[in-house]
């Protein structure tokens, strides 16, 4: 067989190379079922193997097996909630529902449709399982299987359900109207995904009556597109603003933003680390301008100074009580910019940890602290698990020693960079910008800022510091930024 390669053109390849191409398509896609079903056999041989050590070591039966999912997932590539997705509809494969694992293991469903084949069935009776899992994936099944769409197969399970169980499914229903709710996620280019999930009849209403809006706002003659116009009323309604001051609703957010970008017009990027959603990661320079203006204009925006050593770490602080201080905790939110610190964990920070637990002598300091999410917190008590605080290229890493004996360091994420500009003599050096101090001195700061987003007034001001009265210091939001000042070189 004749494999593409970066020389071919649409000319010199024959049809009978294309038909092979297509062919081994197929057939590599049967052979990415098989791997997914080998992995989830060992997955789950795994939750079994490690249940069994652990309740040989007396561990309580709920917290048996509870650091798996951060085993399957950093493994997997992917987060360790992605990974206990994966082993809970491994474990349904392997235990209920045989032909649907066949059915994966020789390639013929999908992993996706094999999932639908448990998630579609998780509220009925074992029994009842099984037999769908028989009607639809059993052998004399197979053939027909391949020629369905995946919303045909969901159709076919519900309609088997149905049959089999009614009320199950009319209790499940009532239990999905009782999970409504409203979120927000990340979304690119400082946007986010604002999610309600409400009974089928309230959201159609919902839609009908927005585009309804759209639909007449534009006949009379309003420039911007129906989605724009339902979205801002959307905004405008639930937040009980006036028309055309969507933009107005005020929010908190907290930015990470070097000195030079915020005072002296550069262009590093800055982090947004907390927040509705957190994680949204980095946004361009005169964005996080912006941010800062519409605070400062609102009267809202506080800063606090962050310092770093001339490598960019954060400078070690430490704490001598059980639990880190709120102020410890947001440099340390900071430092992680909002972001679980376990490999591939995309959740937000929840929990304050030690690396080195407090019983065992840990210090409650910034270079044995963590931010992490309640899983991967829990996770990591399990009987087996080992960290320990270490450093990669310079910035602060966590080194952690699963019960496998398997190793992951994850390296915090690297922080805007504060001004630096070459010397007189080409050499790097650390210098201010204009206005900012002394020439020739080091800024060891930048700055996290936390602001009410308001109305687009314009471009930012810098506020110097105002005495309301003789010996009175200023006020808090009237004081410049604190900027610690060093020679190059010298240690603090």
């Amino acid at each position: 067989m004749i494999l593409p390669g970066g020389t071919d053109t649409a000319s010199s390849v024959s049809k009978g190379a294309q038909a092979e191409w297509v062919d081994l398509l197929g057939e590599l896609e049967a052979v990415k079922n098989t791997v997914t079903a080998t992995q989830g056999r060992l997955a789950v041989a795994l939750e079994e193997a490690t249940k069994a050590d652990e309740a040989r070591q007396g561990v309580r039966a709920e917290r048996r097996g509870r650091g798996v999912p951060n085993q399957v997932g950093p493994a997997m590539r992917l987060s360790p909630h992605a990974g206990g997705a994966f082993l809970g509809t491994a474990r349904a494969w392997i235990t209920d529902m045989p032909h649907t694992f066949d059915a994966l293991r020789t390639g013929v469903l999908s992993q996706w449709r094999a999932t639908l084949m448990v998630r579609e069935t998780a509220h009925l009776l074992a029994e009842h399982r099984a037999q769908i899992d028989e009607q639809i994936c059993g052998p004399a099944n197979l053939a027909a299987l391949a020629r369905t769409g995946t919303r045909r197969l969901v159709a076919q399970i519900k309609e088997l359900a149905g049959e089999l169980d009614v009320h199950a499914c009319v209790k499940r229903n009532a239990k999905a109207v009782s999970e409504r709710r409203v979120s927000v996620r990340p979304a690119p280019d400082l946007m986010v995904y604002l999610t309600a999930l409400v009974p089928m009849q309230q959201g159609v209403q919902a839609y009908a009556q927005l585009k309804a809006h759209a639909d007449a706002a534009k006949a009379a003659g309003d420039e911007r597109g129906a989605g724009q116009i339902m979205a801002d009323t959307l905004i405008e309604r639930v937040a009980g603003r006036e028309p055309g001051k969507a933009d107005e609703v005020p929010v908190t957010i907290n930015l990470l933003v070097s000195d030079q970008t915020l005072l002296a017009g550069g262009e590093e990027p800055a982090v947004v680390v907390e927040g509705a959603p957190s994680g949204v990661g980095a946004v361009p320079a005169p964005v996080a301008r912006e941010l800062a203006a519409h605070g400062i204009d609102a009267d809202a925006a506080w800063l606090r100074s962050i310092y770093v050593d001339p490598r960019g770490r954060l400078l070690a602080t430490t704490s001598v009580s059980r639990f880190h201080p709120p102020g410890l905790s947001a440099l340390l939110r900071a430092r992680e910019q909002g972001i679980c610190a376990t490999s591939w964990c995309d959740a937000p920070v929840r929990h304050i940890d030690h690396v080195t637990p407090f019983a065992e002598g840990g210090r409650t300091s910034l270079g044995n602290g963590q931010g992490l999410c309640a899983r991967c917190n829990h996770a990591k008590q399990a009987p087996g698990w080992r960290q320990k605080a270490t450093e990669v290229d310079g910035r602060h890493a966590v080194e952690t020693v699963t019960p496998t004996g398997h190793t992951y360091v994850a390296v915090a994420p690297e922080p805007p960079r504060p001004v630096r500009v070459q010397g007189a003599d080409g050499a790097p050096g650390w210098t201010p910008a204009v206005g900012m101090g002394p020439p020739g001195r080091v800024p060891r700061s930048r700055y996290s800022i936390g602001c009410h987003a308001g109305p687009d007034r314009g471009a930012i001001t810098y506020r110097p510091a105002t005495k309301t009265g003789p010996g009175r210091r200023p006020s808090r939001r009237a004081r410049p930024a604190d900027l610690s000042w060093v020679h190059p070189g010298s240690a603090r």
